[in-house]
């Protein structure tokens, strides 16, 4: 070897030598188990019982993984090597400098290695058991070892990696949780059938599960189950101890006043009409039992103030919008009054807020006061799209404001309550903008059953936890993660890029509304907007889809085979099914080759028998027949769900040729941009039929009057004649319905177009159906060759998906 050679190869020898040590230096192990035994675990004398039941889980969790299970010590010093656990206030910990940077906060926890010690302290209980779980996770443990049924895959050592500066983490939202809704077809059957008999419905049991996965998810908020269907939370026994057990914060829905269930409480025959102008005494009496019952329990709750009908409805006896107005100010004034008199409290300190959902919204829009230390709540369109946030002057309330955002929903224009398919990409912008425009107090997100929206559930929480955890080009790593931990690193990438497709084709059409039909009132399935061309290629991409889950399959280690069929196998393939049954049967009446015909129809026909055989298997055979009772393929019974007839096409058919595409050009592909006001232009990954939407960071509102930000984007066209733009934009909401864009195609002047829709019109409904609202803008090409189309917007929130140039029919 000569000496050049030499030089070569010690060059790289220390090349990787130093990649090796700036890979360590940072980072630091300490081991929690070997092949002899376990760390032992102290906890700080007189912990709270909930901080003893994580760290009893943080050891079965240790001895599931290693068969080692630690031994678990009450201690008031640091005399020995081991794991230590506390409260900052305890006597353990009252020496340790981090008790200053934890003292007096809100769940704010701290993980580090000292010496030989692994020091755990919590600001508070709940702060404690969050430090807990998270060492949990970062052990390879997921918070959906129960209810996903991810076992722990067995290891002879154990150890736990963390920075060398250790971990000091607090949450972004100071209560985050979930609300469980349209239980009919999934987890209220469960639990009365399978889970729970003895109570035959949702009771202490199923919600003990619940609290246990929301404090590893580290939630702390529960809205129960409320649906005909269910028996009122507070009415089953055990249910509101199970709640006070587990430190959860009990809440209620924007049809809940005072944690009042009314659909199971309120009975008519006894107690009249729920009609405030009509009959308020009786009202009061009921809202005034439900206070003095929590008076002499001990939960955390949130109270939710206002009034609506006794399910999802307008309150009833108002005439108008302002007589409503009027009684519902009347009406959260009485009840702050009820709240301070029952607990003896100034009201600043009793948790209050007010969501305005639906034609609440209206009220609030004409002038209703809700009192500053309330917390607002804004509600989405249902369907993803935060309807309004808190603007500059609303931002300064003490009460603050929060989202209640939906990954199910139950109502028009459709359903989707049967699989999880909100784009990743869509919460992330959501979210992150609702946090940037002061939605810090309170986060609560529709999880319909919980299963089968496990993955958008956690991700929903994380941010909830630590709003920056993740960028605008995180969330493929994000992905990764989960999936390394769920089932192993070796298929996170092609995984991901599976997951990716199946969120992406869903945005373009959920697999619920794959029937052209609509909800309330119901309508009869109709063939797609889908040309055949559009058909024949989506079916590829689904088929795709499944045969790399097929091929997956044998990588995923045996423990977590149940976990992978109901986390990956039966959406991805429910999903592939539904979009066949329906595709299929459009080319079926489509063509007119008869064999092809016959082909077709039985394609479509075997797509239905599959969903059955998946929801068979997930509900019997799965886990041991663990899950029996919680996934249905028919929700609601809606003509989507059943198999197709014979006659189902009642007119002929018109085949769909489409118009002549010439280019299609994704909105992060422009040619040059314009910043305005420090907000720049930049992509979120994973977000729209692109998977690349562009929009403006950062996301706090602001107008733009003159200098208006915009992207160019290039086309070649190679024939004069007339043409048509479709710009296709995310359909978000601003709160004046004044998101306004310009288009300028060459040197024609600019065209204007205000691209909002009011909730539940025509537009909206379409909008919500294909997330995505569509400006056409017509122009004449004299010339060939290169053209440019420019698009400004007038305020931030405005985001852009992709652009169609077509050539004229």
């Amino acid at each position: 070897m000569n000496k050049n050679s030499v030089a070569f190869f010690l060059v790289i020898a220390i090349f990787f030598i130093q990649i090796s040590f700036g890979q360590n230096k940072n980072t630091t192990d300490y081991q929690i188990a070997d092949s002899n035994q376990a760390t032992t675990i102290f906890i700080a004398d007189n912990s709270d019982p909930l901080i003893v039941w994580a760290v009893n889980e943080l050891a079965n969790d240790i001895r599931d993984i290693t068969g080692k299970q630690p031994e678990i010590k009450t201690t008031k010093s640091f005399s020995q090597k081991g794991i230590y656990i506390g409260e900052v206030g305890s006597a353990l910990f009252s020496s340790k400098t981090t008790t200053k940077e934890l003292s007096g906060q809100w769940e704010k926890f701290s993980i580090k290695k000292e010496k030989d010690n692994l020091l755990i302290q919590g600001s508070d209980v709940r702060g404690t058991v969050y430090a807990i779980f998270e060492i949990a996770e970062r052990l390879g443990v997921s918070p959906w070892k129960w209810w996903a049924d991810v076992n722990p895959i067995k290891k002879e050592k154990l150890s736990l990696k963390l920075p060398q500066s250790g971990i000091v983490s607090s949450p972004s939202v100071q209560y985050r949780g979930i609300f469980l809704n349209d239980e009919d077809w999934g987890l209220e059957p469960w639990a009365a059938k399978t889970f729970e008999p003895e109570v035959g419905n949702i009771g202490p049991k199923t919600y003990e599960k619940i609290f246990q996965l929301l404090l590893r998810l580290k939630a702390n908020t529960i809205w129960p189950a409320m649906h005909p269907c269910t028996k009122g939370f507070f009415t089953i026994g055990g249910n509101k101890e199970m709640a006070q057990k587990y430190h959860i914060v009990i809440g209620s829905s924007h049809a809940e006043p005072m944690l009042r269930n009314n659909v199971d409480e309120w009975k008519p025959k006894i107690y009249g009409d729920y009609n405030y102008f009509t009959n308020s005494t009786q009202v009061n009496k009921y809202w005034q039992d439900r206070l003095d019952e929590l008076k002499s329990a001990n939960n955390q709750t949130i109270m939710t103030l206002g009034m609506r009908g006794v399910h999802d409805s307008k309150m009833e006896g108002a005439k108008d919008v302002k007589e409503s107005k009027e009684m519902v100010d009347k009406i959260i004034g009485v009840q702050r009054e009820m709240l301070s008199k029952t607990f003896a409290k100034p009201l600043k300190d009793i948790p209050q807020a007010f969501v305005p959902y639906k034609e609440v919204l209206e009220l609030y829009d004409n002038g209703l006061k809700v009192p500053d230390d309330v917390t607002l709540v804004w509600p989405d369109d249902n369907y993803g799209y935060i309807r309004r946030l808190s603007d500059e002057e609303e931002q300064k309330r003490s009460g603050g404001s929060g989202v209640y955002y939906h990954l199910s929903y139950w109502g028009r224009p459709h359903d989707y309550l049967w699989l999880s398919t909100v784009q990743p990409g869509l919460l992330w912008f959501e979210m992150t903008k609702a946090y940037e425009n002061g939605a810090k107090k309170m986060w609560i997100v529709n999880v319909g059953d919980i299963k089968p929206g496990e993955y958008d559930m956690e991700l929903f929480l994380d941010l909830a936890w630590d709003v920056n955890s993740i960028k605008s080009d995180g969330l493929d790593g994000y992905m990764k993660n989960w999936i390394g931990r769920e089932f192993s690193p070796n298929i996170a990438q092609d995984l991901s890029t599976v997951f990716e497709e199946y969120y992406r084709l869903a945005f373009i059409r959920k697999p619920e509304y794959m029937g052209w039909s609509q909800t309330e009132p119901t309508t009869p399935i109709k063939l797609s907007d889908f040309t055949q061309e559009e058909s024949l290629q989506r079916i590829k991409a689904y088929d795709n889809l499944m045969s790399k889950v097929d091929a997956l399959s044998s990588l995923v280690p045996e423990e977590r085979k149940d976990a992978w069929f109901q986390l990956v196998v039966y959406p991805i393939k429910g999903a592939g099914y539904m979009n066949h049954k329906f595709l299929y049967w459009n080319l079926w009446a489509t063509t007119s080759d008869l064999k092809q015909k016959e082909n077709y129809w039985n394609l479509s026909a075997k797509a239905f028998e599959k969903i059955k055989e998946l929801t068979t298997y997930y509900n019997n055979e799965m886990s041991k027949g663990k899950w029996n009772q919680m996934m249905s393929m028919h929700p609601r019974n809606l003509p989507v769900f059943d198999s197709i007839k014979a006659n189902a096409v009642s007119q002929e058919p018109i085949v769909k040729t489409g118009s002549k595409l010439i280019i299609t050009i994704q909105a992060n592909k422009f040619v040059a941009n314009k910043s305005s006001k420090n907000y720049k232009w930049q992509d979120i990954k994973g977000f729209g039929y692109s998977n690349n939407a562009v929009t403006l960071f950062p996301f706090k509102q602001t107008y733009f009057k003159t200098e208006k930000p915009s992207v160019t984007y290039e086309f070649v066209a190679n024939e004069t004649g007339d043409y048509e733009i479709e710009v296709h934009l995310i359909p978000t909401h601003a709160n004046k319905f004044d998101h306004e864009i310009g288009i300028q195609i060459d040197q024609n002047e600019v065209k204007s177009f205000l691209i909002n829709t009011k909730d539940r019109d025509k537009t909206w409904k379409e909008n919500v159906l294909r997330n995505s609202a569509i400006v056409k803008v017509p122009v004449s090409i004299k010339t060939n060759g290169k053209h440019i189309i420019k698009i400004d917007v007038n305020q931030t929130g405005i985001v852009l998906d992709y652009i169609v140039v077509k050539s004229s029919l």
